[in-house]
């Protein structure tokens, strides 16, 4: 990893899928275009993904997660152990393949390797993020037709996703993100959902962060000191910044969310940067990372493009006035 500057931009992970990857896509499942064909269309919008975000300066960019349908979908498929029946209702009209756990979890192959080693050779930056669901998010989003307990699937999740992470380490990443939205989800878990995750980077020696998003942070505190991790990315623009006091016990880096990514209004460059101010008057500049609130995924992709820009320029002002 090359030297990052104060206050280093980074994104969550998602990025919009361009208009004809989804065509491509649809036109795969229709029978229309080859499996080759459409390998090449997700290289290809990957590689645009990365061209985005050079454009918008991110310093810690990510592949933007073109291959994946949904998070914890696409690991439930690459592990033994998963079963789906078929989709289930979300909210409103979004449904997802919720997995079923039918049998005892096993890391069968790596999961990410081909799809980071791509992404390294299309980075603009050795400074590249990879992004993989947690242990304690996957056994949450999946119903449990096998274990005893929540607690014990879970158990062999990070067992799975530790291995995977490992691998990934193999092939040089070196910035891995742990996506663990449902860490806060249930009060009476969040101590050993904590210790779970923690599981999944045992024995590493990389930067390791850990996304948790949307929730209740308070939940988190009580054990917020517990956590293995170097980072903790969180959502904060959505919440105006309150739960950061929350955090004072927290010993490392924290990824401050400064766009919201439920709408479609593009901050300014000038709100950013006051928004990092704010931040900085709690926390010091040389442990703050600059992201979006969460994946950019939802947005029109010119939305999340002009989003990225600001928040880049943002930060660029409070960095030159730290330098006076």
């Amino acid at each position: 990893m090359n030297e990052l500057p104060i206050l280093p931009t980074t994104v969550i992970g998602s990025y919009p899928r361009p208009k004809w990857l989804r065509e491509m896509i649809r036109l795969n499942l229709a029978g229309r275009v080859t499996d080759d064909e459409l390998a090449e269309a997700f290289n290809d919008s990957v590689i645009s993904v990365f061209r985005d975000h050079q454009l918008a300066g991110v310093d810690v960019p990510s592949d933007g997660e073109m291959r994946r349908d949904e998070m914890t979908e696409f690991f439930a498929k690459k592990l033994k152990g998963f079963k789906f029946y078929g989709p289930v209702r979300v909210w409103g009209t979004n449904y997802y393949n919720k997995p079923s756990v039918v049998g005892k979890i096993q890391y069968e192959q790596p999961m990410l390797v081909n799809e980071f080693e791509f992404a390294k050779g299309a980075s603009y930056t050795p400074n590249l993020k990879i992004t993989i669901t947690g242990p304690y998010t996957i056994a949450d989003w999946s119903y449990n037709e096998y274990y005893r307990t929540k607690y014990d699937m879970a158990k062999d999740l990070a067992k799975t996703i530790n291995l995977e992470i490992k691998k990934l380490i193999e092939v040089g990443a070196k910035i891995i993100q742990v996506d663990e939205p449902a860490l806060h989800s249930h009060s009476e878990e969040v101590e050993w959902a904590i210790d779970i995750t923690n599981e999944a980077i045992a024995g590493t020696n990389v930067k390791t962060i850990i996304h948790i998003c949307y929730g209740d942070y308070s939940l988190l505190t009580p054990y917020i000191e517990n956590l293995k991790y170097n980072q903790i990315n969180l959502a904060l623009k959505n919440y105006n910044y309150k739960p950061l006091k929350l955090f004072k016990k927290w010993h490392g880096e924290l990824g401050i969310g400064v766009i919201d990514v439920h709408q479609r209004r593009v901050e300014s460059a000038e709100e950013v940067a006051e928004d990092i101010e704010h931040v900085l008057t709690q926390y010091p500049a040389k442990k703050i990372w600059i992201n979006p609130d969460c994946g950019l995924k939802l947005l029109p992709r010119s939305i999340a493009f002009q989003k990225l820009k600001s928040m880049v320029d943002g930060t660029k002002i409070v960095r030159e006035k730290l330098k006076s």
